[in-house]
C-alpha cells in the first residue's frame, strides 16, 4: 500500500562547503505541489531543484545542475521510499567547491532520502465522492453521521456532498439508509 507524508518535513546538511535544505511535503495534486515548489524558493540559492510524484504523474528539475544529477535522484528516493502524493524541494547554496556528477547525486538524493526517512508516514486512502439528498427535517441526523463539504439547499431538501473511503462505502450507506429511514435521494 503507498503512503505518504502525514506533514511537511525539512532537513539541512552541509556538504563541502554547499549547504543543501530539503523540504518535503504531502501534495495531492499538480497545483498543490508546485504552490510548495514556490513558497519553499529562497531567492539567494543557487540552485532549486526538485521532483514531486501523484500518482502517474510525476515531474522533476535539475535546475542548471547537471543533467541527471539532481531531480532525478530525488524522485528516486521518493519511489525507493513508496511514497505518492509527495513533493520535495532541495535548495542548494553553493560553497565554491564542485562535486562532480556523482557528488551530486549522492548530495542530492542523500539529504531527500534522509528528509523523507524523518518525516511521519500514513497510508494513502482511496477516497470516493458522495452526493445525495435528504429532507430537510432529516438533516440534523447526517450531521451527526458526517462532516459534509458543501451542503447545498434546494425545494426538496438539503443536498450533502461527502468523501467516504473507497472500503467504506456501502457501510456509510446503510449507516445513512438507517438514519433516514430510507429517505435519501443519491445523486449521480
Amino acid at each position: 500500500m503507498p503512503v505518504t507524508l502525514n506533514a511537511p518535513v525539512f532537513y539541512e546538511e552541509t556538504i563541502q562547503k554547499s549547504r543543501f535544505i530539503a523540504k518535503a511535503a504531502p501534495a495531492n495534486t499538480e497545483e498543490e505541489a508546485l504552490a510548495f515548489l514556490r513558497e519553499g524558493r529562497e531567492e539567494e540559492a543557487t540552485h532549486h531543484c526538485y521532483a514531486y510524484r501523484i500518482g502517474n504523474l510525476y515531474r522533476f528539475s535539475d535546475d542548471g545542475e547537471p543533467p541527471g544529477t539532481a531531480g532525478r535522484p530525488i524522485l528516486h528516493t521518493i519511489e525507493a521510499q513508496g511514497l505518492d502524493r509527495v513533493v520535495v524541494l532541495v535548495v542548494r547554496y553553493f560553497g565554491g567547491v564542485k562535486l562532480g556528477a556523482g557528488g551530486l547525486v549522492r548530495a542530492y538524493g542523500g539529504v531527500a532520502a534522509e528528509a523523507l526517512r524523518r518525516g511521519e508516514k500514513v497510508p494513502l486512502v482511496e477516497r470516493v465522492l458522495l452526493e445525495f439528498c435528504v429532507p430537510y427535517s432529516l438533516a440534523e441526523r447526517v450531521y451527526r453521521l458526517c462532516t459534509p463539504l458543501e451542503p447545498r439547499y434546494d425545494p426538496l431538501g438539503v443536498v450533502f456532498r461527502v468523501e467516504v473511503a473507497r472500503s467504506g462505502v456501502e457501510a456509510f450507506r446503510k449507516r445513512l439508509e438507517e438514519a433516514t429511514r430510507g429517505q435519501v435521494e443519491w445523486k449521480a
